[in-house]
């Protein structure tokens, strides 16, 4: 049973951009999740698996050593505070902006800033280092809402093409990270199977400058 890996990866965009770097380092999915039931699938290593869960919840896996490694966006691992966590791989994949947002010419009353937003560590980090005080609203989706019903005068969340925020009559402001998705791994798994993983950091690491 040591000797077997356990990766945890979330659906969607991050496994699809996950998998040709796994497969150049030898390793492919059996099974499809996206059709496939399973939480745990098999893959042509007999002694790998991928677990597949929440993209929020990969880092908890790592650091508790369900899993021996996973991959989560660097706004995840912010939020999480990566403890007991190794970064060793920016995979450089599902590049995105953490951003703060909202009205072009927003009223300035004087009163603390409302800020929705479901980054809440994040966010508090950043008006702290700039000394401002706001009042942090947690949402779970739909962030660009929370300005135009007036929850919220800002909101802070991850951009790509910025098509969602122009939709919704919002502007980026402030430009609070550069986000990509990390390999990070447990650190006790690190010591035990040290052989194991750091081939396959080293492979992923290949994979990601051939990418």
């Amino acid at each position: 049973m040591n000797n077997l890996l356990t990766i945890a990866l979330s659906k969607g965009r991050i496994f699809k951009e996950t998998l040709p770097l796994l497969a150049q380092a030898g390793i492919e999915p059996v099974d499809d999740p996206e059709t496939s039931r399973k939480l745990i699938l098999d893959t042509n290593q007999a002694d790998v698996k991928l677990v597949i869960i929440r993209a929020t919840d990969v880092p908890t896996y790592v650091e508790y050593g369900a899993a021996d490694v996973g991959v989560a966006g660097k706004d995840v691992l912010m939020e999480h505070g990566g403890n007991g966590l190794y970064e060793p791989v920016d995979l450089g994949i599902a590049k995105c902006r953490l951003m703060v947002a909202g009205p072009k010419n927003p009223p300035n009353d004087g009163r603390r800033l409302r800020i929705a937003t479901k980054f809440v560590n994040s966010t508090r980090r950043y008006y702290a280092d700039r000394r401002e005080q706001v009042e942090i609203i947690k949402l779970y989706g739909s962030m660009e809402l929370a300005p135009l019903v007036g929850l919220a005068d800002r909101i802070v969340d991850l951009v790509d093409t910025g098509n969602t925020l122009k939709a919704n009559g919002l502007v980026p402001l402030e430009h609070i990270a550069d986000i990509s998705s990390r390999l990070v791994v447990n650190k006790a798994a690190m010591k035990m199977k040290h052989a194991r993983l750091s081939q396959l950091i080293a492979q992923l690491r290949a994979a990601c400058e051939n990418h």
